[in-house]
């Protein structure tokens, strides 16, 4: 079944959702949170899933009509109307619930628009940019699933879900340069020497190993920038924050472990490290 069929089964919402919640990231993060606010999150990522389903797995020719489906139900909803696609229903609930903007949701389409055309970063504040689209609005929307949304926030947000998705572009070089694009700064890959033929080697080489770890680095006091808005949290919103940002922290010791080596298969946390972070963000002060 395409992509564009699935959008119209209602067992493709349930299918997203058990994809999220065999993720290791989202049940750390909630299982110990309340019904409706798993209820809540799991529509977000939900959407976010969907939006990603199209940009990476829909025939190339249809990716740019799709998006544009997406967009309009995000015009229905937010006029009141039901959405057309059954994941679309389910999000329009936690919108409007938790009075959640769109702006966040539309960055979100921008991102997978984006990663049609653009391939290549040529530095790493570039990248960054791209984070604004396709990382940054996730944390602004978890904020106000929690009615925890402000400025200041927002902020200490964005250097988190930046620094998450940086990791995950290290975590996944091999399979980005097989779909044709590589996050990596080219800035950095020449100036380590890489080539082309490293992003496909079996095995990770010395000097691509070396831009991986300058990346996790920065990805590092990302994360510990961003680290305050745990403690500035009430109640659950600071366990599922946490929760998020302990994710991260696992995710470079794993990196690190490995001495780098990704294209041997992405690096990612055991549980009890992630349960170990989790811990500590939660009793850092």
């Amino acid at each position: 079944m395409s992509v564009s069929e699935r959008l119209w089964n209602e067992s493709y919402e349930r299918h997203i959702r058990n994809r999220l919640q065999a993720r290791e990231n989202f049940p750390v993060a909630a299982r110990l949170l309340p019904a409706r606010h798993r209820a809540h999150l799991l529509d977000v990522y939900g959407y976010a899933r969907l939006v990603d389903d199209i940009g990476d797995e829909a025939p190339p020719d249809e990716r740019a009509a799709l998006l544009d489906l997406v967009d309009r139900d995000l015009d229905r909803i937010y006029a009141g109307a039901v959405p057309e696609i059954p994941v679309m229903r389910a999000l329009a609930r936690t919108i409007h619930e938790r009075s959640i903007p769109a702006e966040p949701f539309r960055r979100l389409v921008r991102a997978n628009r984006q990663d049609q055309v653009v391939t290549r970063y040529e530095t790493f504040d570039q990248l960054l940019d791209y984070c604004t689209l396709s990382a940054d609005p996730v944390g602004h929307i978890v904020l106000h699933v929690f009615g925890a949304a402000t400025p200041a926030r927002l902020r200490l947000s964005d250097r988190i879900c930046s620094a998450l998705q940086v990791i995950e572009h290290c975590q996944d070089v091999g399979e980005d340069h097989r779909n044709g694009r590589v996050y990596l700064p080219a800035d950095d890959l020449r100036r380590f020497g890489c080539t082309e033929d490293d992003l496909r080697a079996a095995v990770t080489p010395t000097r691509l190993r070396g831009v991986i770890a300058v990346q996790a680095g920065r990805a590092g006091r990302l994360l510990a920038e961003g680290a305050p808005l745990v403690r500035s949290l009430p109640g659950f919103a600071r366990v599922a924050v946490a929760g998020y940002a302990a994710g991260g922290f696992a995710a470079l010791a794993a990196l690190d472990r490995r001495a780098y080596d990704v294209l041997a298969g992405p690096p990612r946390p055991g549980k009890t490290r992630l349960l170990a972070e989790w811990s500590r963000m939660l009793g850092r002060r």
